[in-house]
């Protein structure tokens, strides 16, 4: 026993002494692990200079940003243009006006066929478009909400499947999916206002997979929920982001901006209506098709009309382009951003 505890004792001493080598005279003596200075995550920084918009073109609330083939960035602001075009190098190329009162904008999408499609909170309607701005097609009833075959309340997004059918998020004023065929025949619609799985509060944006999987942003209840083209369900990633914004890539990876879980503010004068307003912080996230987070990168939320590059404020769209660059439009800033990888 005895020469065991000097053994133990001796071991004490030992460990004694470097420390106090280490911390004499507040310096370390004792060099650490040289660790290696490789950087692992993936960091973004904004690009400033990004875009170089005209002073004659304006900017609202931008609740939607599309990436079409060629890597130009379509912004869909509550202004006029409405819808404004930019190079991937930040040139200024075009624009669309819509004129027609009570138009609110919403989500932008481009499908496989380069055709255009927008959701329109205020006329409760979603168009789809060819690339030069002609009509091709309009589901619902311009100036009418309801909740039927040809009536939707604040339709938030539209989604479209590998075999041209279209699913619609259906929105703020109802709480449902609606599924068309590539013909705009109504074909059902599936979901309720609720908490429970299944359920929606706010299906506030929707992407689908080259498999037909549809993944809904059911924002106020802080989840995305995975459904097969019948409304069956098929998972549920919840507690993880208040998703606003979703976007998918050629990967099937699915790309979500909003803020961290939060629960319903109760310390506003004027509470909002939708949950995560104002969001207590910014993020965007990637997850792959079984919900596994590949990538969590946080960013500053900016004050009020005092936002700084680099700072979101209520960032509700993102889509990438084919460098991996991120774009992320803001309602309150007001402002698209181009996000660029490094490391």
């Amino acid at each position: 026993m005895l020469p065991a505890l000097m053994t133990r004792c001796g071991s004490l001493s030992l460990v004694v002494g470097l420390l106090a080598v280490s911390t004499a005279n507040g310096q370390n003596t004792v060099p650490g692990p040289a660790y290696p200075r490789v950087n692992l995550a993936t960091a973004y920084e904004v690009d400033p200079n990004w875009p170089q918009r005209p002073l004659d073109v304006y900017w609202g609330a931008v609740p939607g940003i599309a990436v079409d083939a060629q890597d130009n960035v379509w912004v869909f602001t509550r202004t006029n243009p409405t819808v404004q075009v930019y190079a991937p190098d930040g040139r200024y190329l075009f624009g669309w006006r819509d004129d027609r009162p009570g138009a609110g904008a919403h989500f932008i999408r481009i499908d496989r066929e380069s055709n255009v499609w927008m959701a329109d909170v205020g006329l409760h309607v979603v168009r789809k478009l060819s690339r030069d701005g002609k009509p091709l097609m309009t589901l619902g009833t311009e100036g009418e909400p309801g909740e039927d075959a040809r009536h939707f309340f604040k339709p938030a997004d539209i989604a479209t499947a590998p075999n041209g059918d279209i699913f619609i998020a259906d929105g703020y004023g109802n709480s449902r999916v609606v599924h068309f065929n590539r013909r705009g025949k109504f074909i059902k619609a599936w979901g309720r206002l609720g908490t429970a799985p299944g359920e929606f509060s706010n299906p506030h944006s929707i992407v689908g997979d080259s498999k037909g999987r549809l993944y809904v942003a059911d924002r106020n209840n802080v989840r995305i929920q995975v459904f097969n083209q019948k409304g069956r369900l098929l998972d549920v990633w919840q507690n993880v982001l208040v998703p606003w914004g979703l976007w998918i890539s050629p990967k099937d990876e699915i790309w979500a901006c909003g803020s961290s879980p939060m629960t319903w503010r109760t310390d506003l004068t004027n509470p909002s209506t939708t949950l995560g307003g104002p969001p207590k912080d910014q993020l965007f996230m990637k997850f792959n098709n079984a919900g596994r987070v590949l990538l969590h990168w946080t960013v500053p939320k900016g004050e009020d009309n005092h936002e700084k590059p680099g700072e979101l404020n209520w960032v509700h769209s993102i889509a990438l382009d084919s460098k991996g660059n991120v774009y992320l439009g803001d309602i309150m800033g007001q402002r698209v951003q181009k996000f660029v990888p490094r490391g």
